[in-house]
């Protein structure tokens, strides 16, 4: 399911009906309102928090300035939107960086948060902006916590210092010697969780906390229990003085009510979001990103980002000028699959293009046998047909099809997909929303 789904259609057709009717009442905005405080519940926000946010919405939209308005149910979304922005926290909280290395971050969490793979994500994605992290393993009581966070470590290619058994206190001390010595400048401890909050636990997080003064202790939660995210965000926070939240799992079933709800309760920030199963699939949190999404906006920041991680520079100036000639082909479909896929869960890239480019791609998902299929379809065409789709009729998709081990239904998809990638390249072209 992709990012808060089900509360961005609800707000989507609330939306709707406002922009049908032109000119707007103080009884249809508080109407909407009611509306939008239902949409709010049912994700799982905070009764307290959804209340406060509609009262503060309800207070603008229902100003002269909205009511007055040749536009009045885009002043109200423009409302709701910075309302929402503010809400999740204003603006991007980056990591903190310990003025002497190395930064200290602890991490901790519930099991089952998926706290120990968003270390290795973590521990990822800051090599990857050119940091030296080390994984520490202090996890002692979960069968198998030590040797999961070696392998994940091998995926982030990042080395992890585990001393067994021994007290998860001095295994952190140890690791702040360890770095220090190596030249690693951030060090990523992995606590112990458990499967509910105890005392045993806290008061082990209190002694890392105290012996080794980290710069950052991030609490991961998992966006798909709702409120009892917020609880278990609260208690940590009252215990240790966490300084920010990682949201994982918000590639699942979630509803979007922890994320929203978080920041008011604890007054702590979202610092990272996980995005998917695959180790690079963490991301830093931009609240106003992510209520642009929710509000069906986008998030084309966060594509371009993506895209200039999976696609090299010859790549992007090879796609520009196919942008400027309007000369996409089959072959250079195939290609920007292929990098589309290198950019993550393909539903969750098209839910950051505008809602209303984003509709044309309802339904789309393309995994790694799909693009086998596709690839074994493109290369049963000639090469006249790969640069000419135009000139495939019925005849040449049963030869395509019996060429390729596929059927004829699974060439009609893919000439469709095709042609509706065709159509938003153009949208993109005449709407300038990608630079090169």
């Amino acid at each position: 399911m992709a990012l808060f789904s089900n509360l961005s259609e609800r707000l989507a057709h609330i939306f709707g009906k406002l922009t049908k009717r032109g000119k707007l009442t103080a009884l249809e905005i508080k109407e909407a309102m009611r509306e939008v405080r239902v949409a709010l519940l049912e994700a799982d926000v905070n009764y307290l928090v959804a209340k406060d946010f509609i009262a503060k919405v309800s207070e603008k939209a229902l100003g002269n300035e909205v009511l007055q308005s040749l536009t009045p149910a885009q002043q109200v979304i423009k409302i709701v939107n910075e309302e929402m922005t503010s809400l999740l926290g204003s603006t991007n909280s980056k990591l903190m960086v310990a003025p002497n290395p190395p930064t200290v971050i602890m991490v901790c969490g519930l099991q089952g948060a998926g706290k120990t793979t968003m270390c290795g994500k973590l521990a990822a994605y800051l090599k990857k902006t050119g940091k030296k992290p080390l994984l520490v393993a202090c996890d002692i009581y979960r069968p198998a916590a030590i040797s999961q966070l070696q392998v994940i470590g091998k995926q982030a290619n990042v080395e992890v210092l585990e001393r067994g058994m021994q007290s998860p206190v001095k295994t952190a001390k140890q690791a702040v010697s360890h770095a220090i010595k190596q030249g690693f400048d951030t060090i990523i401890i992995d606590t112990a969780g458990r499967l509910h909050i105890n005392t045993d636990l806290m008061n082990e997080l209190e002694n890392i906390k105290k012996e080794v003064k980290p710069t950052e202790i991030l609490l991961v939660v998992d966006a798909m229990t709702g409120q009892d995210a917020v609880t278990v965000a609260e208690a940590f926070n009252h215990k240790l003085d966490i300084t920010g939240v990682i949201l994982s799992k918000l590639d699942g079933d979630t509803r979007g009510g922890a994320a929203l709800s978080i920041k008011a309760i604890t007054g702590k920030p979202i610092k990272f979001i996980g995005t998917g199963e695959k180790i690079v699939d963490i991301e830093p949190f931009y609240p106003d990103r992510i209520a642009s999404r929710i509000l069906g906006m986008g998030d084309v920041l966060t594509l371009i980002e993506k895209a200039q991680d999976a696609v090299s520079e010859k790549e992007a100036k090879k796609l520009e000028k196919i942008f400027r000639e309007n000369s996409f082909t089959f072959e250079d479909y195939l290609n920007q699959i292929e990098n589309m896929n290198k950019m993550g869960n393909i539903r969750d890239i098209v839910q950051m293009l505008p809602a209303n480019l984003g509709s044309k791609f309802k339904g789309y998902d393309i995994d790694d046998n799909e693009i086998k299929k596709n690839k074994a379809i493109i290369q049963s065409m000639t090469v006249k047909e790969r640069r000419h789709p135009e000139i495939i009729k019925s005849s040449h998709r049963q030869r395509i099809a019996k060429g390729s081990g596929t059927t004829i239904q699974d060439v009609n998809s893919l000439i469709k997909k095709f042609e509706q990638s065709k159509e938003i390249m153009k949208q993109f072209k005449n709407k300038k929303f990608l630079k090169f």
